[in-house]
């Protein structure tokens, strides 16, 4: 007989039941096994190393494979950031740690994969200086429960990613890709996506590369570069510029210098000597590359003559960019706070215009306010984003143009439209990352993207019946598809006039693109 005191010190002391564990999945890749956790009907697996370590000899050089492993390896955690100077509160970074051992990527898929799915592949923005494929802005599993799977990666940053200088030259074979290291890590995780997605339940033949902002553009050079032919099916620029005019490896141009004049000009910043080697620069702490943070524009834009042959303009001028479906769209306010007197980085573009096409200009924007508050987004993102999509339907591609203008009641901002990045949320439909109160609207506009990139990403077409039908620039052309805060509107390019005088100084000063 058990006294009752006795059962009452049992009970105290009794083991309290344990937590169940998260459920997990787990895959044979081809470097080994990982395991996955399974939240809801989504599994994940972070942290997957696609090439080795870009460190010590690594450093400046083509992405390398990663080594296999053994056993099971755990894939429930992020990667480190690869290293980059503070975001100033962009949520388009995840957490630390902070490393140049970096290149990993993240899968997100449904639990039931019964079939081979579509794949979607993110390349985050941030001027190839900040970002990463670990945010919670970008996380997948959303885009995941619409039948889709979801890859988000890290790629090599600022001058660690888009870089060069002539000792570096001096240390590398004559045929080895240089400069646009970022650019050949993106490549490199395209081949990890065609050689292990299917073990993951994706279709390697049906791939859709999309991206924002840098990682916009990136879509666009992976679009005309050879190595990166027939590693992706479908792609998708969001606010990816389309005229920008890169340095050349080696040899400097009016006004533009070379990435090894960048580099020797940073050597010396750095307290290198002049006749600093390899080895005394791949000794430099990660960290002192940051300082000063480099330009989008003037450093790390290159054409080094095997990754990337041309700019971007000219190969679609020349329709030498992958055959494939096209969205390609822009925000309706993305630079607002820039004045074409302070467009810093970005370069006093309108500095080049006669007086006439000044003139002329200030009277399509209806004089000086509306010249300054929308100039330098027309001459970045509008004109270039029709030219591009005009020439990508002139080949016979299917193409898609569209216009972002959803702002949300809680934005802060006197923005007057939809600023640049902010329709990131509504694509991944993550509008619980932004920080402050989302309404209705803002989650039936999140449900419209994800719901047209997802269904572009099944077919290469965007269009499902029930929808606003997207029109398709081969048939019906300067039109687009305007997401708004009362929905998707189906509409004539708008502001089409400013627009042609722009494209007009475009063909003035940089003839034949």
């Amino acid at each position: 007989m058990i006294l009752p005191g006795l059962i009452a010190l049992m009970m105290v002391f009794a083991p309290l039941p344990l937590s169940a564990p998260d459920p997990v999945d787990t895959v044979q890749l081809e470097s080994g096994i990982v395991q996955g956790v399974i939240a809801g009907d989504v599994v994940a697996f972070k942290g997957l190393p696609y090439a080795a370590p870009p460190v010590g000899e690594g450093r400046w050089r083509p992405p390398a494979p990663a080594a296999d492993w053994q056993g099971v390896r755990d894939a429930t955690t992020y990667g480190a950031l690869c290293i980059q100077p503070p975001a100033n509160g962009d949520p388009g970074v995840g957490p630390l740690p902070m490393s140049e051992d970096c290149l990993t990527l993240n899968v997100w898929a449904p639990v039931d994969r019964n079939e081979p799915l579509p794949v979607m592949v993110w390349i985050h923005g941030g001027g190839y200086n900040n970002g990463s494929g670990t945010a919670a802005l970008y996380d997948g599993s959303a885009l995941a429960r619409r039948g889709v799977i979801v890859v988000t990666i890290n790629y090599r940053l600022g001058r660690l990613g888009f870089f060069d200088h002539p000792a570096l030259a001096a240390d590398r074979p004559a045929d080895e890709p240089a400069g646009n290291y970022g650019l050949m890590d993106q490549i490199a995780a395209l081949e990890w996506v065609r050689d292990n997605i299917a073990a993951l339940g994706g279709d390697p033949g049906n791939v859709t590369l999309f991206g924002e902002s840098a990682g916009g553009v990136a879509v666009t050079q992976l679009m005309v570069a050879p190595s990166a032919r027939g590693l992706f099916h479908k792609a998708i620029v969001q606010s990816g510029l389309g005229r920008q005019r890169s340095a050349e490896l080696a040899l400097d141009r009016p006004g533009r210098p070379s990435a090894q004049s960048l580099g020797m000009a940073f050597a010396r910043s750095a307290g290198l000597p002049a006749d600093a080697d390899a080895a005394q620069l791949r000794a430099v702490p990660a960290e002192a590359f940051l300082r000063p943070m480099p330009a989008f524009y003037s450093d790390n834009l290159i054409v080094d003559g095997l990754i990337l042959t041309e700019d971007v303009v000219e190969a679609f001028a020349a329709g030498r960019q992958a055959a494939v479906p096209l969205i390609l769209g822009t925000n309706s306010a993305e630079f607002w706070w820039i004045r074409p007197t302070d467009a810093g980085a970005y370069g006093r573009t309108d500095d080049a215009l006669t007086e006439a096409e000044h003139d002329a200009l200030l009277a399509a924007y209806g004089g000086p306010d509306g010249y300054d508050a929308d100039i330098v987004s027309d001459l970045i993102f509008n004109e270039p984003a029709r030219h591009l999509t005009r020439l990508h339907a002139a080949a016979g591609h299917p193409t898609f143009l569209y216009r972002f203008d959803v702002v949300p009641e809680s934005n802060p901002e006197p923005s007057g439209g939809a600023t640049h990045a902010s329709e990131r949320p509504y694509v991944f439909d993550t509008l619980e990352t932004v920080g402050r109160p989302m309404g209705q609207r803002d989650q039936d506009a999140a449900n419209a993207m994800a719901g047209y990139w997802t269904t572009f990403a099944r077919s290469g077409d965007p269009n499902v019946p029930g929808t606003v039908v997207w029109p398709d620039l081969r048939s019906v052309p300067d039109h687009l598809l305007e997401f708004t805060n009362d929905g998707p509107v189906a509409r004539p390019m708008p502001n089409a006039n400013r627009l042609d005088l722009i494209e007009s100084f475009y063909a003035r000063v940089r003839p034949g693109t």
